[in-house]
């Protein structure tokens, strides 16, 4: 079955890193575009970034343009997050999703704090 599995997630202070891994399996990773959503207490979800099925379209919220990069290594079936410079507003739960599938993970909580 289709499985979307998040990690890396943790505490972190104002104008740290993170990277966040998406582990999957049950379908074709290579033919999937994939997003990264982001959801913090009492505020909607927000699509955070896309990036289509080859890598060469990769669209972010203007809310972290510039300090996140979304990529996908197609042999490894592992979509990740690049976040730098993370400010308290980052915090939230991150999950991926496959758009063509309807599939999520479970979420990975990032918390930035000092």
């Amino acid at each position: 079955q289709v499985q979307l599995v998040e990690s890396g997630g943790g505490v972190v202070q104002p104008g740290g890193s993170l990277r966040l891994a998406c582990a999957t399996s049950g379908f074709t990773f290579r033919w999937s575009p994939m997003n990264w959503y982001r959801q913090a207490p009492g505020k909607e979800r927000e699509l955070v970034a896309f990036i289509s099925m080859t890598g060469g379209t990769k669209n972010y919220a203007a809310s972290v343009a510039g300090r996140f990069t979304i990529s996908k290594d197609n042999a490894q079936n592992t979509l990740y997050l690049q976040m730098n410079n993370l400010q308290p507003e980052d915090t939230a739960v991150y999950r991926c999703n496959a758009p063509n599938l309807g599939a999520w993970g479970q979420g990975t909580q990032v918390t930035v704090s000092s």
